[in-house]
């Protein structure tokens, strides 16, 4: 038995340090294959150091196991939902829904604003469900590959999707963050909407009007002739009708009267398959390779929920959006995720966060600094714990007394806590949040992230409104 000496904040900052030299040394080696298993390996050793630190000042493992395992079990929604977008996607493709909405859109998409457009979509559909995840799963996917189809810039498109979609959920009362921030600054959810809007609406305008300026600008290489060709390939192999729709709009329906994320896709994921044995018999028929209906169609909604599938035509391009990796194709960012949560509970069940925290909470001396430390604290709770929720959950505890204090409006913080915390965990490459939107999208966090204009501009304009007192609540006398 020892006993546990004095945290200094040098040694609470090793691990951090530590893994961000191996991070470093992945993206140099490995480029966008570290996500393969390079920063998973980075993650685990790290785990595994601080963990060696912590119990060289004497805490126990016992101790620093039960923090990863609450670390994983607090992720385990997060990791259930990423395996029935798997499950999701690979039933709506074979169902055709995605297809339908490919061809529906590249006849009414101009590519000049269609940027604007992916971010306007996603962002109403966003604030109607509460999910950003739902909404990137669902409409981001079908909207990327309306984007590849024109010809556009795979990163641009996620950048926009996920602008549009964290906006959304920021702003929706039925966003679970957006009803967790206010609860931890103390203030009710209508008057931390309202006061958020004051940030969210310029930063949301600013990310539109870039997106506008790129489009008028992008050299789109695909012509009208070459769409027709997509069109004419999605035909034939897909019956598409607008029926196909009923299904996304069951979808949003259920998330809209508070059907929790999981239950909801589940049912996405059956009603998908539903309509697969319905409208697309000739897709059960070849991919099921069986001599009777009911076979084929058990075979391929099976192959389709669990594992890879690809619709093969005559176009190469097309072919490449008609294939999905079901489940199994999640496993590598589920993989992650426990990674990061290892590292994550570690730190926590050491103390080395709390420390940290601490020494942060020691540079708020006036309003601007209180909001620019929370600002910074939620971003790094994003990058070191990899969950949102704890970005908003810890700092909000951490820093309400210091908003009383200074005279602040709770307001002030649940607004800090949604600009910095949300937003942001989607730019963290293994981040719950980061992690799954490029494994959902296909496209790398750190290829989309110079694109996410909303969620690199929304935690500087919080700041910015603190430097210039602009909207800065005050507690009523």
């Amino acid at each position: 038995m020892h006993k546990t000496k004095p945290l200094s904040l040098g040694i609470s900052l090793l691990p951090i340090l530590f893994l961000i030299v191996l991070l470093s040394l992945n993206v140099y080696y490995y480029g966008d294959d570290s996500l393969s298993g390079a920063n998973q390996i980075a993650l685990v050793l790290s785990a595994a150091f601080c963990s060696l630190l912590a119990a060289r000042r004497g805490t126990q493992w016992d101790t620093i196991l039960e923090g990863i395992k609450s670390s994983i079990s607090d992720a385990l929604p997060a990791l259930l939902i990423l395996l029935l977008i798997g499950s999701l996607a690979g039933t709506w493709l074979i169902s055709g829904i995605v297809p339908a909405m490919i061809y529906y859109g590249l006849q009414i998409v101009n590519p000049t604003y269609f940027l604007v457009a992916a971010c306007l979509v996603s962002a109403i559909i966003s604030i109607a469900t509460g999910s950003s995840w739902s909404t990137i799963a669902t409409v981001g996917v079908a909207l990327l590959g309306i984007g590849q189809a024109l010809g556009m810039s795979e990163a641009m498109v996620a950048g926009a999707i996920i602008s549009g979609a964290y906006f959304g959920d920021k702003m929706s009362p039925l966003s679970d963050t957006t009803n967790l921030a206010p609860a931890m600054a103390g203030t009710d959810l209508v008057t931390h909407i309202r006061y958020m809007a004051y940030t969210t609406f310029p930063s949301i305008v600013i990310t539109l009007i870039i997106f506008l300026v790129l489009g008028f600008n992008l050299d789109v290489s695909n012509s009208p002739t070459d769409i027709n060709v997509i069109l004419t390939a999605i035909q034939s192999k897909f019956v598409i009708t607008p029926w196909l729709f009923m299904v996304p709009i069951a979808v949003v329906v259920l998330i809209v009267k508070k059907v929790p994320a999981i239950p909801a896709l589940f049912a996405g994921t059956l009603l998908g398959g539903l309509a697969a044995v319905v409208f697309q018999p000739e897709i059960i028929a070849d991919l099921g390779n069986a001599n009777n209906y009911f076979k084929a169609s058990f075979i391929t909604l099976i192959d389709a929920m669990s594992g890879e599938i690809s619709i093969v035509t005559d176009n190469e391009m097309i072919n490449g959006l008609l294939s999905t990796g079901g489940m199994y194709g999640m496993l590598n960012t589920v993989w992650l995720i426990i990674c990061a949560m290892c590292f994550g509970g570690a730190m926590e069940a050491s103390g080395f966060l709390k420390c940290i925290s601490t020494a942060l909470m020691k540079l708020a001396t006036n309003t601007a600094s209180l909001i620019a430390t929370t600002t910074g604290t939620c971003i790094f709770f994003n990058m070191t714990a990899s969950d949102q929720y704890l970005a908003i959950v810890v700092p909000g505890k951490m820093f309400k007394d210091s908003y009383k204090d200074q005279g602040l409006a709770p307001e002030n913080l649940s607004r800090t806590l949604e600009d910095a915390g949300t937003v942001t965990s989607v730019l963290i490459p293994w981040n719950t949040c980061g992690a799954t939107q490029a494994s959902v999208l296909g496209v790398s966090t750190l290829t989309y992230l110079p694109y996410c204009f909303f969620n690199i501009i929304s935690p500087f304009m919080t700041i910015l409104y603190a430097i210039i007192g602009y909207k800065i609540r005050k507690i009523k006398s």
